[in-house]
This record gives C-alpha cells, sequence and structure tokens, in this order.
C-alpha cells in the first residue's frame, strides 16, 4: 500500500512540476514615463525572488517568470509599479514621477540627504560622469564640473598630485587641501606619498580606481562641512564607493586602450644655427669696439681666441653642423594608455555585494617613466537577522610610478633637456651609441640607467554594524575603519655619467608606512512628530588615530655596473629613521528638521573636538553650523504651477577650524640628530608656543536653487563669505633668537565670491535629447590682518616675487615692473617705484611693487553638454580659469640675453626679437657675452586666463536586439579625448597655462592630450 501511495505521489507532483513548467514564459514590454519617453535602465524584477532584467536605450525589456507572479517596475525619481504576470506576454507599463523619490539623494559622508532638504552648498558627481573619464587620480574628474572648485596638476606624469581649493584660501601657511571622506569615513588626505621632493610626485588618490567610484560629492559651505569640524574648513569631497543591490548578479566588463602626447608643445629652443649667431652676437656687442672687429668678424674673433672662448662651435663647425633635436629624442609619441576592469554586483534582500579586479598603466609622454595599479574591491552588506545588519568594504592596490627628476631645473631630467642641452652636441655618436662626451649628462642615457621607482600598497577597510534598537526608529552603529599604507622609494644614480658619476654611483632608499585608524560610534534617531513633520538627530562619537614611521638609507662608491642595491656600496653614508603619530577626538551632534511636507528645512550641527597638535590648555575646540531652507515651489500658491517645479531658499552659518600645521610646534624641542666630534649631539630645534590653538572660518552662504518646466530648466545661484581668523601663520622671527620663525595664532582673511549652475534640457524626446549646462564661480581673497613687530608695524611676508599684506591677496604678485628695452642702448630697464615712474637700468636700484593681481583665479567656469540620438551619444566638458596671473620661473637659464642660454645652455626662440642696432623695439636686450645674476620682473608675468576642452566623448549604446542575440545585456563603446584643445589669452605664455596653485609655470609633465578608446560590456 505504501509503494502504491508513494508512486501516485510522484506522479501528482510530476503533474505539478510539469503544469508549472508549463506555465513558465518571456513577457517583453517597454517601461516609458508619463510623456511617454523610454526609461533606459529601468529595473524589472520578480517579486520575492532575485530574478531581474533592466530595460535597454529604448526603455525595452525581456524576463522569463511563471504566471501568476508579480513583476515589480523601478526607476529612479518614479513611482515603483507592480504587474501580475497573466495571459498576456507583452506588459508595457508606464511610471509616474514620484514627487518625493524625484529628489536626488545627496551623499553628505556622515549622513545622507534628498537634494530638496539641503541647507548647505554641494554638488554630487555620479558614476556615469566619472566612469566616462578614464584617469590614474579620481580627483580629476572634478576639473569644470564644480563650480568654486579649481584644480591644477602638479604635473602631467601619471599618478601626479593635484592642487585642489575650493572657495579660495582659508589659510597662509597652514594647509588649504580639502579632507577627504571615502566611504563616510576621513582619511588621509591627498598630498604627496613620496618620500622625495625632487622627483615626481605620487598621489594616494591615485591608488583608488574610478570605476568604482558610485559618486563622488564635494561639500563646500559651514552647514555641509561643520560636521567635519577643523577638517572640514577647506571643503570636504566624499567619495563613495559602489555596493551590490538586489536582484540578479550582474556582470560588468570595461576596458580602454589609447595614446596621449603633450597638451602644449611648451617654448620652442634656439637652433644650432641661430645659438650660434647670437652667441656672435654677444662677443661683438661686448668685445668689437675694445677688439676693434665689425659684426661680421665676430666668428674670426671667436676662432682666434678658442683657449678664452672655448672651441664648441668651432668643432660642430668642423663636423659638419649637424643640429641636435633633443625635445624630439627624449619624447614617447603616443604614449599608451590601457585600463582593464571586471566587475560583479547582485544580492537579494538579505544580503549584497559588489566585487572587482582592475588594471590600469599609463606611459609618461617622455621617455623612461610610467605609472602601473592592479586594484581591487569587495564590498559585502548582510542583514544577520531582522534587526542587525553587518557592512564591510575593502580595497587593496598596488601602485608603481616610474617617476623623474622634475620639479626643478635639474640638468639629467629629459623634461628640462631641450632647455639646457646645446643643439649643436649630439644624443648619438658616430656609431650610433648614446653619445656619453656632451656637456650635461645625456637623459638617454639616465633614462637607461638611472632609478626612480615608488611603489605604494594601500588598503582601506571599513567595517560597520549597525542595530535597530527596541525602541522605534532609533538605531546604533558601530564603525571601525583603517587606511594603511606602506611606500617604498628606490633611486640610483649610475656610475658613468650623470649626478652619481663623481661618487662612482650613488644609491638611496626609503620605506614608510602609514596606519590611519578611524573609530566611530553613533546613535541615529527620528522623531515622526506627525504625518507632515519630522526631526532626524544623530549623536556621534570619533576617534581618529594616525601612526607613520619613516626609514632611509644611501650610500656610494658601488662596486659594478648593475648592482643598484645598497648593500652594493662600498661608502655607506646615511642611516636615519623617525616615527610620528598625532590623534583627533570628537564628539558631534546633528538635528535636522522636515516641516509641512518638506517646505520648511532645518539643520543644526555641533562638534567639539580635540587635536593633539595643541598643548592641553588648547586642545578643544567647539565647531557648529545652522541651516535653513524654505521650499517654496511646494506651497499651496505654486502647487499647480506648470512654469516653476522647484524654488527653495537656502542659507546658512558655521564656524569650521584648521589644525593643519607641523606637529609639536607648542613645544620648544632639542634635536638630537646631530653630531660633534663623532658623538650624539642635541641642538634647539623649534621654538614653541603653548598659546598656540585653532585657526577658524567663519562662513556664511546664502543660495537659491530653482527649476522651470517639470525641471527643463535649472539652476542653482548662491553667494559666499567666509573670514579666517586666529591664522596658523608662520611669523618671521628676529635672528636674534637663533630661530627664523614661528607659528603662532595671528591674523585675518576673507574669500567671497558668486556661484551659478545652470542646466537646459533643450530637448527631450523619444530618440533625441540635447542638454546644455554649465557653472561659473568668483572668488575674492583679500589679506585683512597680519602679525605686529615689537614696534606695532604689521609684518608683512615677502618671498622672492611674492608678498603677504593687509589689504591685497594673499602671496599677490609682488616684484620689479619692468620698463621695456632702451630703443637707443638696448639694455634692460625698470621702473624705480613701479609703472609710470623715473626709470633705471640698473635692476638693484628698482623697487618691489604690487602687481594687481595673484595666482588665484577670481573666475572659473565650467560648460557641459549632451547629446543622444538612436543609441549615438556625445558628451564635452570644457574649463575656464581667469582673472589671475602666472609667472615664468627659471628665466634666468632659458630666456638669458647672455651666456647662460649662448654658451653653458640652450635658450629659447624668443630671444630672436632682441635689440640688434639703434632705433630698434624689442622684447629682449641686446645679446652680451656675460653671466647676469637672477633680475626677476614682471616682464614674465602673464595673464593666466585659458581655455581647455576637458573632455570629448562621442559613442554608441547597442539596442537590445543586437545585445540579446550575441547573448549580453549591454554594450557600449566610446572614443574620448582629452585636453584636445587649449586656448591661452596671453600670447607670451608658451608653457601650459594650468600651473600649480603657486602660479610658478614648470619644467614639469604638462597635462596630455589623449585618445582612448572603451568598450563596456554587461552580462
Amino acid at each position: 500500500m505504501r509503494s502504491k501511495f508513494t508512486w501516485m505521489l510522484t506522479f501528482f507532483m510530476a503533474l505539478v512540476l510539469q503544469f508549472s513548467y508549463a506555465q513558465e514564459k518571456t513577457i517583453t514590454g517597454m517601461v516609458t514615463d508619463q510623456d511617454g519617453l523610454p526609461l533606459p535602465g529601468a529595473n524589472v524584477t520578480v517579486k520575492g525572488t532575485s530574478t531581474g532584467t533592466q530595460t535597454d536605450f529604448d526603455g525595452n525589456y525581456s524576463i522569463s517568470t511563471a504566471v501568476g507572479s508579480k513583476l515589480v517596475y523601478s526607476y529612479v525619481g518614479q513611482k515603483t509599479v507592480e504587474k501580475t504576470v497573466g495571459a498576456a506576454s507583452t506588459i508595457n507599463v508606464v511610471l509616474e514621477q514620484d514627487a518625493q523619490a524625484l529628489d536626488e539623494v545627496v551623499v553628505l559622508g556622515y549622513a545622507t540627504s534628498s537634494k530638496a532638504e539641503l541647507t548647505g552648498s554641494t554638488v554630487q558627481v555620479d558614476a556615469a560622469d566619472i566612469e566616462q573619464v578614464p584617469v590614474a587620480s579620481v580627483d580629476q574628474v572634478l576639473q569644470g564640473k564644480v563650480a568654486g572648485l579649481v584644480m591644477n596638476n602638479s604635473s602631467g606624469t601619471p599618478g601626479s598630485t593635484a592642487d585642489i581649493r575650493i572657495r579660495g584660501v582659508s589659510s597662509i601657511t597652514a594647509g588649504n587641501n580639502p579632507l577627504y571622506v571615502i566611504d563616510g569615513v576621513p582619511v588621509v588626505n591627498s598630498d604627496n606619498t613620496g618620500n622625495q621632493s625632487s622627483g615626481s610626485s605620487l598621489s594616494p588618490l591615485a591608488s583608488i580606481s574610478s570605476n568604482n567610484i558610485e559618486s563622488i560629492t564635494v561639500l563646500k559651505d559651514a552647514s555641509a562641512t561643520a560636521a567635519y569640524g577643523a577638517r572640514g574648513a577647506n571643503g570636504v569631497i566624499v567619495i563613495t564607493t559602489k555596493k551590490g543591490r538586489e536582484g540578479k548578479t550582474a556582470i560588468s566588463f570595461n576596458t580602454s586602450y589609447g595614446f596621449s602626447n603633450d597638451a602644449v608643445d611648451g617654448p620652442d629652443v634656439l637652433t644650432g644655427a641661430e645659438r650660434e649667431m647670437l652667441f656672435y652676437e654677444s662677443l661683438y656687442n661686448t668685445y668689437g669696439v675694445s677688439q676693434g672687429f665689425s659684426r661680421d668678424g665676430a666668428q674670426q674673433f671667436y676662432e682666434n681666441n678658442l683657449g678664452v672662448f672655448g672651441s664648441a662651435y668651432y668643432d660642430w663647425n668642423q663636423a659638419g653642423r649637424q643640429e641636435a633635436n633633443w625635445d624630439e629624442v627624449v619624447t614617447n609619441k603616443d604614449a599608451a594608455f590601457r585600463e582593464y576592469n571586471l566587475s560583479a554586483s547582485g544580492g537579494n534582500e538579505n544580503h549584497n555585494f559588489y566585487a572587482s579586479l582592475g588594471y590600469f598603466n599609463q606611459e609618461a609622454t617622455v621617455i623612461g617613466s610610467e605609472f602601473e595599479r592592479i586594484s581591487g574591491q569587495l564590498n559585502f552588506q548582510k542583514s544577520l537577522n531582522s534587526k542587525l545588519k553587518f557592512s564591510t568594504n575593502n580595497s587593496a592596490s598596488h601602485s608603481y610610478q616610474d617617476g623623474l627628476l622634475e620639479t626643478s631645473s635639474y640638468f639629467s631630467s629629459p623634461r628640462t633637456v631641450k632647455f639646457f642641452a646645446p643643439p649643436i652636441e649630439q644624443p648619438y655618436d658616430e656609431d650610433g651609441e648614446i653619445n656619453l662626451n656632451t656637456t650635461l649628462p645625456n637623459p638617454l642615457w639616465i633614462a637607461q640607467e638611472d632609478i626612480d621607482d615608488s611603489q605604494l600598497v594601500r588598503i582601506l577597510s571599513n567595517n560597520s554594524l549597525e542595530w535597530e534598537t527596541p525602541i522605534e526608529n532609533l538605531r546604533f552603529t558601530t564603525r571601525t575603519n583603517i587606511d594603511y599604507q606602506v611606500y617604498n622609494y628606490k633611486r640610483y644614480r649610475n656610475r658613468i655619467d650623470g649626478d652619481g658619476a663623481s661618487t662612482n654611483g650613488y644609491g638611496w632608499q626609503s620605506h614608510s608606512s602609514r596606519a590611519n585608524y578611524v573609530f566611530q560610534n553613533y546613535l541615529d534617531y527620528t522623531w515622526n512628530v506627525s504625518d507632515e513633520h519630522s526631526i532626524d538627530f544623530k549623536a556621534l562619537q570619533e576617534y581618529q588615530k594616525n601612526r607613520y614611521y619613516y626609514l632611509e638609507a644611501d650610500g656610494d662608491s658601488f662596486s659594478d655596473d648593475g648592482l643598484t642595491n645598497l648593500n652594493s656600496s662600498g661608502n655607506p653614508t646615511t642611516a636615519n629613521s623617525y616615527f610620528t603619530d598625532w590623534s583627533i577626538a570628537s564628539y558631534m551632534a546633528l538635528m535636522h528638521y522636515s516641516g509641512f511636507n518638506g517646505r520648511y528645512v532645518f539643520d543644526a550641527t555641533y562638534r567639539r573636538e580635540g587635536n593633539s597638535r595643541f598643548a592641553d590648555d588648547n586642545r578643544w575646540g567647539n565647531f557648529w553650523s545652522v541651516g535653513g531652507a524654505w521650499n517654496i515651489h511646494r506651497e499651496a500658491f505654486l502647487a499647480d504651477s506648470n512654469v516653476i517645479s522647484n524654488l527653495k531658499l537656502r542659507a546658512s552659518y558655521g564656524v569650521t577650524g584648521n589644525a593643519n600645521i607641523g606637529l609639536n610646534l607648542y613645544q620648544s624641542l632639542l634635536n638630537y640628530d646631530s653630531d660633534y666630534a663623532g658623538t650624539g649631539a642635541s641642538y634647539p630645534g623649534t621654538f614653541g608656543n603653548n598659546d598656540l590653538s585653532w585657526e577658524t572660518s567663519h562662513t556664511y552662504d546664502i543660495g537659491t536653487d530653482l527649476g522651470f518646466f517639470n525641471n527643463r530648466i535649472t539652476a542653482n545661484v548662491g553667494y559666499y563669505y567666509r573670514e579666517s581668523k586666529d591664522l596658523l601663520l608662520s611669523v618671521p622671527l628676529s635672528l636674534t633668537t637663533s630661530f627664523t620663525s614661528q607659528t603662532q595664532n595671528v591674523g585675518r582673511m576673507e574669500n567671497k565670491g558668486l556661484e551659478l549652475e545652470v542646466n537646459f534640457d533643450i530637448i527631450r524626446s523619444e530618440n533625441f535629447n540635447l542638454s546644455l549646462g554649465g557653472n561659473m564661480a568668483t572668488n575674492e581673497n583679500k589679506v585683512l590682518e597680519t602679525a605686529l613687530d615689537g614696534t606695532g608695524e604689521p609684518i608683512n611676508i615677502t618671498t622672492g616675487t611674492r608678498r603677504v599684506e593687509a589689504g591685497h591677496p594673499v602671496y599677490g604678485w609682488y616684484m620689479v615692473s619692468y620698463a621695456g628695452v632702451n630703443p637707443d642702448t638696448g639694455v634692460d630697464e625698470w621702473y624705480t617705484d613701479g609703472e609710470g615712474s623715473a626709470t633705471t637700468t640698473t635692476w638693484s636700484q628698482a623697487n618691489q611693487v604690487w602687481q594687481g593681481e595673484s595666482a588665484l583665479p577670481t573666475l572659473t567656469a565650467g560648460l557641459n553638454l549632451h547629446i543622444d540620438a538612436y543609441g549615438f551619444f556625445l558628451d564635452a566638458n570644457g574649463y575656464y580659469a581667469g582673472g589671475h596671473k602666472v609667472f615664468e620661473d627659471w628665466t634666468r637659464y632659458t630666456n638669458g640675453t647672455d651666456r647662460f642660454s649662448l654658451d653653458l645652455y640652450n635658450g629659447v626662440d624668443a630671444l630672436l626679437d632682441r635689440w640688434q642696432e639703434p632705433g630698434d623695439i624689442a622684447r629682449f636686450p641686446k645679446m652680451e657675452y656675460t653671466a647676469k645674476p637672477w633680475q626677476n620682473s614682471n616682464k614674465f608675468l602673464y595673464e593666466g586666463d585659458f581655455i581647455r576642452l576637458r573632455n570629448l566623448t562621442f559613442g554608441y549604446d547597442f539596442n537590445q536586439k543586437i545585445t540579446e542575440t550575441i547573448g549580453i545585456d549591454g554594450l557600449r563603446l566610446f572614443l574620448r579625448g582629452t585636453n584636445l584643445y587649449t586656448w591661452v589669452k596671453d600670447d607670451r605664455l608658451k608653457y601650459d597655462p594650468e600651473t600649480a596653485a603657486d602660479g610658478f609655470t614648470s619644467l614639469t609633465t604638462p597635462p596630455v592630450k589623449s585618445f582612448i578608446f572603451g568598450l563596456n560590456v554587461k552580462f
């Protein structure tokens, strides 16, 4: 009987399974919005399962499921819709706008907020914009996309750091870099990781793959940054990595390949023939009258005195006058770029994950340099039960940079060779071998034999546990984060030619490790007062500890070629190590009120923070902010408006701090890194200041957010004013103290400006869309007060060509004013007291005066264009900076009308515009066989205005019919160009106008012009 029952049960189950299988069917359809436009990327999932798909570019989808199941249709900004599967095989769905969901969620680091309820000034750049810009360092995607943010690369060498300033400069001698927050945790900033200052810099942000970034949010005003206390004074950049999503596992593969060249060529230099001509001219102008020879007789005079002037030109003539093009031989033309990324994400209602593996490689546009990165990401979230949720975000990377000498006028650098190496000397000898018989080191040999290697291993691990307490709407979260960096640097200078030749080779190696720990504990409570009113509270305790260890050694006298490690050094010369640490402790309270269905919003923040950089009595500071917003468009009198879709007024005021100074400056300490007759010795090291305390910034911000015609036109307009007080200023001291300076809390400075962001959706249709947007920002910086000396007079800080003085921009240009070349005598003249005053031919008799501007742009702007039609798309991004001046550095070598350019090194071809005879109007004076000293003046101070076509991307998204045929979910091809065009206002400025924050042109690698082909595949 049991056997018969078992057989009947089996038969019944088979029938059920067969019936169920028969009810499986494929559902197709289209998802559109209320205007009938397709919604690409809309989620279609089978309710209660992990089965799901996304609509293609045309809004079409296809999914297999059983009759009777429910399909859930969702899209950002639209109300979710459920449909039950019945007899029909086609289900078309129209999604309607969700007024609340339409508000973009903005990540603020410690919290998130809908865009409508923000009281501060923030800008968020999402993954779609980040992924289109393959770069070595993720901060590079921000240029031109954020009003008030100025970004300048310190070098175009891959992996180098960038100078970022948000709303100007808040401090004179303390730090001005913004704080970086990754997945809610403050981390080590973007300063140079490298242990040396004479070579390529390496940014710790270059260790992060942009493909793993979900969004980057820039926080600008006190309402947004006060939560970070002293670390938020210069703005905050919040980076959020990607998370998994509920639904089927999605696999994505992205690859890019391309090539790069310098975005600007830089100044052209003299050819050998031009240099020789000017050399003979210098001999005539210097010795012609006294020695009785004419201009045409200068060459013979030279050849008659080879023992005095050297035989370089004579030998060159005897060898056939072969011209050397040093710039060409050291340039890495069409430098390769390649990147590969594989990622997977998915999950269900209980857990989700995101995992990725990436490889990045970019060659520099000069020989002997490249950057390489291997990176991985693993983010996982799991609901342990109905009350506990665990989250972990982990990334690891190994970055390698083959750098070069480039931060100064290094004669061994391939970047400087065209300015210094005489074109009458050849790169290769007659046998085709590298010529080592050159006046300066041959950079071909240096690139082949010398070593400048940086390696950085970085591990970021962020782990949290969230508990829904028994008290309704009260959550407790504890979070632990570690940012661990291990850096190794190896420098070797070969024994044969270059900087190591005089010591039979030179080697230096350094090792450093940095561990940054952050521990957070916080409570979140939401009080739903009524259906129209709610208040969110957050109470946070945070502790941050940073430990840094450094070890270095060097030596010379290497035993043989090819032996580059220090154990092959016959003469160890240095061994050094040290350890530093600092810590920050904080307590914070946040309150967010939303009332009357979000019409009125109020924020308040209070943070008490202690920093080990200050003495016990001054260690703790109080920082706070308040902000409010009025969403006028939600008022009854605008609820039915067909014109105004968004109208918000917002205002905020707050106080943040700055403690970004060196360690232990409040203490009077002895240094123990010296010796006396071979015995360890100490000496006074720092002139302490127990009164040292926080620098504070007081900021108010007002603005309005606008939207018209269903947000087809949107705009944000704002004004800010920030006054920095009690500046952490390095004040010069009398040398009788035995110290040059002391850090004090003195001085005030202000920054103020207007910001505008606007976007026009010019055309919205099913098959064609066109939008144009942009941003603009002004910044006016002024020093209000500086330190006073013993007599009550202001202490002004003058550093060469710049000066800090009340009433002027910080580090404004301050130098001698150039009066031009005297047309009768052909000599330089300078104004004694600025333009319009008397002139002098003696530079030392001319006084330095203000030149009216600084290196800080007073106007910046970005322009963005998007077009898509029938799967094709075009995106363009431009950037403008102006209202500032830049100074051409190293003109003593490159623009000298003397032996520096004509005999010892090589000059730029602008020298051809020189005085030759009475009556000539020329830019440069007559050539002379002399060696003039440095004579800086505004002759080489240029208008810094420039426009750059930053990015241009053209691509195609294949439609679903094609992707289904080849068995994938999505396919995109694109071609991207970077820095394709650069316009410079001042014709005299031949270097790249995008200088570092100090405004000096440099002999480093300029930004690159690149063409990159990309392929994105989704499975």
